[in-house]
């Protein structure tokens, strides 16, 4: 949203904005028809209580439009015109229990679905980031088909900071996964198709950069078991300044993800030259184009061989680089940021 909300202070100078804001957040407008007002709403809230309470101070609020930036985010008491943005719908497929026991995490599902077609149906449009994830809702609630808008999402531009190796030893040669570790990502599949390369390239390190949450300390685990735990490198939190030279000097970018929105981690390694080898499922053929290499997430030793391929091949390797560059400079948080205000601007007028 934080991309989103700068680009419209651009764009639209005319409609006021109230932005509401946690305490803790420092997001602050620039533009004079923008400003923020602290509100410490729950979201996904399965209380009652707080459903009325967060309805009742949008109303209060006498908005003409509210922009709910995820879905189910909004109270479903709330009976004025609505934007919610659905980025995808990963929890329904991929949701662990985590730390819950079992069936709390399956209460709680049962109600994160009835949330989530509540906010379908009442919403005036959905805006979503992939042409994937408009068919993913519209097969799920069918009364969203003919109000869904696609405004396709954008990578940053290359960090403009100074590049600053990492503390790890031995990175003459590595792969480089980026990201969270929710099941979704697949990571237990990255290490089993790892396993295969390292028979043959016992030198390669594999770097996985990411906080050391609940699921990367499972994964951890699980690496510690494999015979190519010497080459498994967990980072950890990175600065920005070793991310990008993680993304310079990494022989590829590898995604193994079973389920995505958009697919940023991606763009994000082609705009910093780092070549990309992709799962092929959900979005990310539609994102990434002719700029990767793709595998079957579910078959280690296919990921395995598509790795192989690009590790193998420097023409292919300066081929993705290049066609990386091209195929991030065809995505823009301006021209996002635009269709977003025709979205608005098509409520706006249905609801005069």
């Amino acid at each position: 949203m934080d991309r989103l909300l700068e680009h419209l202070q651009v764009v639209d100078t005319k409609n006021r904005y109230t932005v509401l804001v946690r305490p803790n957040d420092d997001w602050q407008p620039t533009a004079g028809n923008f400003k923020t007002l602290i509100c410490d709403y729950k979201q996904f809230s399965f209380n009652l209580l707080d459903q009325l309470t967060f309805a009742r101070y949008l109303k209060n609020l006498e908005p003409d439009l509210v922009h709910f930036g995820m879905t189910p985010q909004e109270p479903v008491f709330f009976q004025g015109a609505r934007v919610t943005t659905t980025h995808d719908l990963t929890m329904l497929w991929f949701a662990r229990a985590g730390r819950l026991p079992e069936w709390l995490h399956k209460l709680r599902m049962v109600g994160y679905r009835w949330l989530l077609q509540a906010s379908l149906k009442k919403a005036s449009r959905v805006i979503v980031p992939t042409e994937f994830v408009k068919q993913d809702v519209s097969k799920y609630e069918p009364s969203t088909a003919t109000k869904i808008t696609v405004t396709l999402e954008a990578s940053e531009p290359p960090l403009a900071i100074d590049a600053k190796r990492p503390e790890i030893v031995n990175l003459d040669k590595f792969i480089l996964y980026v990201g969270s570790a929710f099941p979704h990502k697949n990571l237990e599949t990255l290490i089993k198709s790892f396993e295969i390369l390292h028979t043959s390239q016992p030198e390669l390190k594999l770097i996985l950069a990411g906080k050391r949450e609940l699921y990367y300390q499972q994964i951890e685990k699980l690496a510690e078991l494999s015979p190519a735990r010497a080459n498994i490198v967990f980072t950890g939190f990175v600065s920005d300044a070793e991310l990008k030279w993680l993304y310079e000097n990494a022989q590829a970018y590898v995604f193994p993800s079973l389920s995505e929105g958009f697919g940023l981690p991606g763009l994000e390694a082609m705009v910093h030259g780092c070549p990309v080898v992709s799962s092929n499922a959900t979005c990310l053929p539609e994102v990434y184009g002719d700029a990767a290499v793709y595998f079957g997430p579910n078959n280690s030793q296919d990921m395995a061989d598509k790795i192989a391929s690009v590790l193998s091949d420097e023409k292919l390797r300066q081929s993705l680089i290049q066609k990386g560059y091209v195929q991030a400079k065809k995505y823009s948080w301006r021209r996002m940021a635009e269709q977003t205000l025709e979205v608005y601007q098509e409520v706006l007028k249905e609801n005069r």
